[in-house]
């Protein structure tokens, strides 16, 4: 070791406390640092988005009092995920988005089936993919638009604009991919024109009407304190409940034209 070096060895072993503990653990931990010190990623979510910038790991500190606990392998790898999660999302913003809206929907479908299928009825997988479709390809990426746009035109996360977001959701977003959704699942079901229209007459008015009662105050959390970049996946998150309901009602007898 260099000059340099042995000062910051010097430096290291009085942090670590009683002088006999220093040579045993110090020097084994301190060129570990050393040698395997390369530069990581930090993700900061500030309200603008994800930023990072690299920070050496000789520059971290170690907590030695934490590093054995049972508790941080489990600690470790939920950062490890939300890191890579983040990573993902700024890398490949629309795709990310549009997968976890997949999973989600997925496994609020699974969920719905749990809780209103007969005892005797079979679990219907073909169902469950059309949800998982509707989510990737048509909730995901329409969620990543809607957020966008919404905070492009309404930039600020003061009160007022908040609840301005929240009528622009209620008013434009929720009636339009509200009518999607029953219009896809509909026709995927193989419903004729006609009965897709008696289905909107009868399911959708209802749907919005009991949506009032739910979204507003997720929109609202949504909005004001969820940074842009993670708001899909926040209302795709809120959206698991409401799928539970949304599914149930989507998978009714369809209506007779007349």
């Amino acid at each position: 070791m260099g000059s340099s070096s042995i000062r910051s060895f010097s430096r290291f072993c009085k942090s670590l406390g009683p002088p006999e503990k220093n040579l045993m653990v110090g020097l084994p931990l301190f060129l570990t640092i050393q040698q395997h010190s390369r530069p990581y990623i930090r993700y900061h979510i500030t309200p603008k988005g994800l930023t990072r910038h690299s920070v050496n790991s000789h520059h971290l500190r170690f907590p030695l009092h934490h590093s054995f606990s049972s508790s941080a392998p489990s600690s470790h790898s939920k950062i490890g995920f939300i890191a890579w999660y983040l990573g993902k999302l700024e890398a490949h913003p629309l795709i990310t988005k549009a997968l976890s809206s997949s999973l989600i929907y997925a496994a609020a479908d699974i969920t719905s089936q749990m809780i209103t299928l007969p005892s005797n009825a079979s679990f219907d997988s073909i169902r469950t993919l059309r949800m998982a479709g509707y989510g990737m390809l048509i909730l995901g990426p329409s969620q990543h638009m809607w957020f966008n746009f919404a905070s492009k035109i309404l930039p600020k996360r003061d009160l007022v604009t908040t609840f301005k977001k929240i009528f622009m959701g209620q008013a434009v977003y929720g009636p339009i991919i509200t009518s999607i959704f029953f219009s896809v699942n509909a026709a995927l079901q193989g419903e004729t024109k006609g009965e897709i229209v008696a289905r909107l007459k009868r399911d959708l008015l209802p749907t919005l009407r009991n949506g009032l009662m739910y979204w507003p105050i997720c929109d609202f959390l949504t909005f004001k304190f969820v940074p842009v970049p993670l708001q899909p996946l926040v209302n795709s998150s809120f959206s698991y409940v409401w799928t539970i309901y949304l599914t149930y009602m989507a998978n009714l007898k369809k209506v007779s034209e007349d």
